[in-house]
């Protein structure tokens, strides 16, 4: 319809343009000119899908050093602190009018920090999000488990066995609401990590590819030339074909490296630091529920099997599990001795720990819980010295992985540096040289 002439016999202007390009086409200047505009958007196209795909991985990798993996961190802190003040709440209640000063600032630091770090989650949760729900979830019950604490300890104080039952219910809203959303926030921020890291790795074939294209369209037009003028280079064309070559080996190199850095990243910090975040949680459920063993004295009992077994002692068998198997991951993925000397040490703790706390089961057993008492808490050779050196050994493991996990990833994103702009300024470039190239063939035919 659009060629066909109008009612007063003449063509549309379509149609008329349309037949200027076949003729032009037909004529070395016209294909000249077509040749130059191929190049032109090839080249064009390629430094803009290259900054648009490298600035997209670069993002991603920012959020990954800078938000979800400090977030996750932060969320993992989260549950070690409430763990660990509910595991000092226990010791300090054994402890009875003998409390120390240490286990109760241990306590109350504890329940600070996870207070301070529910605030700094907050402010970067979504709003509506898991992770906001469980933040408020969790702030919502902090109070009310300080104050069952607090009754717990008052009644301890003045000798009223009440105060046991006190910390028990404190006990169980610590492990069946708070750290179950606490676990809820830390894993909805593995997943954002998760999903940062898929964003930041995948190869750019879109550039890659356009980059081939543009590069092997210069390499035609330069034999095309060659062929038709005995001209060895066109310095446009080459110059073209040069910045093209940067642009793609830039891109192919840098994200190459990003890529490698940002899976060590992964692999040598991120899954090591979950490995030895979980481990050291269940060091510390481990500990809170050898200590409520002696609170409860049998007044919570399960079935395991046919036989009827203390509560907490059986969770304490459970949590150890959980603890030897995390270690013995975590010596695995360490990949050099300052991060296997660590997860030993809290192995070889570990086994003592075990063994003292054979020797307190089999003296409570037995009737002698005072004996059984000065074996968890007391001085000298007690549990409580070997759950100090296993925490102690996995804090310096934690230390070191994270630091490994920092080098790795600010590498993985220095590579993206500058990748974006310069891709797109080089392609400008490339641009500007392929129409100059054409545009001194062309000069000759005027």
């Amino acid at each position: 319809m659009g060629n066909r002439p109008d009612a007063g016999g003449r063509r549309t202007a379509w149609a008329e343009n349309s037949e200027r390009l076949r003729r032009a086409a037909t004529t070395e200047p016209g294909r000249l000119r077509i040749i130059g505009a191929v190049l032109a958007v090839l080249v064009v196209a390629f430094g803009a899908v290259t900054a648009w795909q490298m600035t997209d991985r670069s993002d991603a990798a920012d959020d990954v050093l800078h938000n979800s993996q400090p977030l996750t961190s932060d969320a993992a802190d989260i549950y070690r602190a409430l763990a660990e003040a509910n595991t000092a709440a226990s010791s300090a209640f054994l402890a009875g009018g003998q409390e120390t000063p240490q286990a109760r600032r241990t306590y109350e630091e504890n329940i600070d920090a996870a207070a301070r770090k529910l605030v700094k989650a907050a402010g970067s949760a979504r709003p509506g999000s898991a992770s906001a729900e469980a933040i408020t979830k969790l702030n919502t019950a902090l109070p009310v488990y300080k104050g069952l604490v607090e009754r717990a300890r008052t009644y301890n104080r003045l000798g009223f066995p009440v105060g046991g039952a006190y910390l028990r219910y404190a006990n169980q809203k610590m492990q069946d609401e708070m750290l179950e959303a606490a676990h809820s926030l830390y894993a909805q921020e593995n997943d954002r990590l998760d999903a940062d890291y898929a964003a930041a790795k995948p190869y750019p074939w879109a550039a890659l590819t356009l980059g081939v294209l543009a590069l092997a369209a210069l390499a035609a037009a330069q034999v095309r030339e060659y062929r038709r003028t005995n001209r060895v280079l066109s310095h446009g064309l080459v110059a073209a074909a040069g910045a093209t070559t940067v642009v793609l080996l830039w891109l192919a190199v840098g994200h190459s490296v990003a890529r490698a850095e940002l899976t060590a990243s992964y692999d040598h910090g991120v899954r090591s630091l979950t490995v030895l975040h979980d481990a050291r949680i269940a060091a510390l459920k481990a500990r809170g529920n050898e200590n409520l063993t002696l609170i409860a004295r049998g007044a919570e009992t399960t079935k395991v099997g046919k036989d009827t077994k203390d509560k907490y002692d059986v969770e304490y068998g459970d949590e150890m599990g959980r603890l030897v198997s995390g270690l013995g991951r975590a010596e695995t993925l360490a990949d050099d001795k300052s991060g296997q000397d660590p997860v030993t040490s809290a192995r070889q703790s570990v086994n003592e720990w075990k063994s003292r706390h054979a020797q307190a089961r089999s003296a409570d057993e037995n009737g002698d819980y005072e004996n059984a008492l000065g074996l968890v808490v007391g001085s000298g050779r007690t549990t409580d010295q070997s759950f100090d050196a296993v925490d102690t050994s996995l804090e310096k493991a934690l230390a070191h992985e994270e630091a490994e996990y920092q080098r790795a990833a600010e590498d993985g994103r220095g590579a993206f540096t500058g990748l974006p702009l310069g891709a797109g300024v080089l392609a400008v470039l490339a641009a500007a040289g392929a129409v100059l190239g054409i545009g001194r063939r062309l000069s000759e035919f005027r």
